[in-house]
């Protein structure tokens, strides 16, 4: 290989000299010259960068792919990706869901934070809820959807998160911010969308209207006093609302499930989302393992789908029947009416399979709470009373508010002038006061009745079945405002001393005038 160098650099040496005495004399076959010079001298450089390309060049080529593929394996095998390269938990729609988490959920807990006490701790657990339902969101994303007793257990977390929620609002009853906890309770079980097929999205909407009884009073009572207070309302209202609109993006007619994964296990797992807001606790031991389904399962399923069989052949359902002769028709043959019926040979009819009793003894009832009347702060407290007709709170002050919770067929009775009073959760319970100067609330509750003897302006009543108000005539001038109520009726004082009664309308009708909405009472006829 020298020796051929050595040749090329010695034949070479004329032409260089030669292109150096044509260029500085010239002539006219100095363009031919020229040219002869030049690929004298490149061919000798073409042949050596050859030489180099196919040696010592491809060499470091072959070790930079090494490399490149060796950087391209480790990061396929690092976190949050697949064994085909393909990173996990980042459907669309999940991402879509953690910018709902870092968005409005964070303001959220923000807010939360700065209120504080009760507020910030129920926060956390609807943050802790909301990472439940993500993770359920990211199996879905790649699973395809389970029997209904796994997707069951799936869902386990979200439900046992609602009901931490909802128990701290029921254990925190004495709390100042009891409002803020019972808006939250009352529309956490949102959460549950993700079971709520066909029509999630008005699910969602129905339990966040739920909570605008409690927001509403949030705002009355913080709207001029502390804008932090209304700024949380928004920002916790605005979760659900965006929350609807997500889900008519992605799961209009309920949870997507993927078509090309394998099919969702109890143990399926996804992986956690980057923080947003607060962090979560953290979890608990896995669910235990739903119950095999029974043969009498199988057994209804099969005679429900040879029942829709049967119904789906049409006419020719009839051809089976066979015919009935006079003997064996009982207003002809009286003697039949004497003897025992007949005995069923076929199947017996369908009926709905009864919930199997549950061996847990934490789902049996809650032991009965002790009955309270005392007087906490401002506050007076009745609650679960049972049976109790001479129940009487006599040393009132005007800026004292009674709230009764769980009270069953029994009597209340308040004397003097207070602040407000709020009925909870009471089922035949009477009440009978002296003069309120806000407002008398009843929520949740069933027959009862609410007796005026002063003067009063406002009666709220939501979500109840059967209050019957008797009005004085001191407070004939009275408001009652109701939602999501009904059998209500008003009682008017006559001269002679009894009371006449009048319903509160349940039914309305409501037309578009070209402009607004316009919406009546619709009497019914009959």
């Amino acid at each position: 290989m020298t020796r051929e160098r050595q040749q090329r650099s010695e034949g070479a040496a004329l032409p260089r000299l030669g292109t150096h005495l044509l260029l500085e004399g010239g002539g006219h076959q100095a363009p031919q010259l020229r040219q002869a010079a030049v690929d004298a001298v490149a061919a000798p450089l073409l042949d050596d960068l050859r030489e180099v390309v196919d040696r010592a060049g491809m060499e470091r080529l072959v070790e930079r792919l090494e490399k490149a593929v060796q950087r391209l394996e480790t990061v396929c095998q690092g976190p949050g990706m697949c064994g085909d390269g393909s990173p996990q938990g980042v459907a669309q729609y999940v991402q879509a869901f953690d910018a709902l988490l870092a968005g409005p959920v964070a303001e959220y807990m923000k807010i939360s934070k700065e209120v504080g006490g009760d507020v910030q701790k129920h926060a956390e657990m609807v943050h802790a809820g909301l990472m439940s339902e993500r993770s359920v969101l990211v199996t879905a994303s790649q699973h395809q959807q389970p029997a209904e007793n796994v997707f069951s257990a799936l869902l386990k977390p979200i439900s046992e998160q609602i009901q931490a929620v909802q128990n701290f609002r029921e254990k925190n009853r004495g709390s100042k911010l009891f409002n803020h906890l019972s808006a939250v309770s009352e529309s956490i079980p949102a959460l549950g969308w993700v079971a709520m097929a066909p029509k999630p999205g008005p699910y969602v909407k129905e339990m966040t209207d739920a909570a605008m009884f409690y927001t509403n009073r949030i705002l009355k009572e913080y709207k001029d006093v502390d804008k932090k207070q209304v700024d949380w309302v928004k920002a916790y209202l605005s979760i659900w609302t965006e929350l609807q609109a997500y889900i008519k993006e992605y799961h209009t007619t309920g949870l997507t499930w993927s078509k090309t994964g394998p099919v969702a296990t109890e143990g399926a797992k996804a992986p956690s989302a980057p923080p947003a807001g607060a962090a979560p606790p953290p979890p608990g031991p896995p669910p235990p393992p739903a119950p095999a389904p029974t043969g009498s399962s199988s057994d209804d399923s099969a005679s429900r789908s040879a029942l829709f069989a049967q119904i789906n052949r049409g006419e020719g359902i009839t051809a089976g029947l066979r015919h009935v002769s006079d003997d064996m028709k009982t207003h002809k043959n009286p003697a039949l009416k004497n003897q025992g019926g007949p005995i069923r040979s076929g199947p017996k009819p369908f009926t709905a399979p009864k919930p199997a009793c549950s061996a847990n003894p934490s789902q049996k009832a809650s032991p009965k709470q002790p009955a309270l009347l005392e007087l906490e702060g401002k506050k007076w407290r009745v609650e679960n009373h049972e049976n109790a007709t001479n129940l009487v709170i006599s040393d009132t002050e005007l800026k004292q508010v009674a709230y009764v919770f769980k009270c069953t067929n029994s009597t209340l009775q308040i004397k003097g002038k207070i602040n407000s009073i709020t009925l909870d959760n009471c089922k035949k319970l009477g009440l009978v006061f002296d003069d309120v100067v806000g407002i008398v609330e009843i929520i949740n509750s069933r027959d009862v009745k609410v007796q005026v003897m002063g003067k009063v302006p406002t009666i709220s009543i939501n979500k109840t079945d059967g209050c019957h108000v008797y009005l004085s005539k001191n407070s004939l001038d009275c408001e009652i405002v109701s939602a999501k109520s009904s059998e209500m009726n008003v009682l008017i004082p006559t001269e002679g001393g009894d009371f006449t009664e009048f319903p509160v309308p349940e039914q309305f009708k409501t037309v578009w005038n070209g402009q607004k909405l316009v919406t009546t009472v619709t009497e019914i006829a009959g």
